[in-house]
């Protein structure tokens, strides 16, 4: 099981978890590109929370609920 967490960031280069990721954040992209902006500048980019959503022009509570959204649809397209 996949999860999206620091742990997959972390993991060592060649892990193949990463291209499972990288497919799903493309087609998260597609889907919807401010959810997948929200992944990429928090997990990513090592921005805060409040950080990325000042940047996406948008509140802190939409962000989390941005956030909550990216990763269940990521995990059940990795999944």
């Amino acid at each position: 099981l996949l999860t999206l967490d620091d742990s997959i960031l972390l993991s060592e280069e060649g892990d193949p978890r990463l291209v499972d990721l990288d497919e799903a954040l493309n087609k998260l992209e597609a889907f919807d590109a401010r959810l997948a902006r929200t992944v990429e500048l928090v997990y990513f980019g090592g921005l805060t929370t409040q950080e990325a959503a000042d940047l996406l022009g948008i509140s802190l509570v939409t962000l989390n609920k941005d956030m909550n959204l990216a990763k269940a649809w990521l995990l059940n397209e990795i999944g």
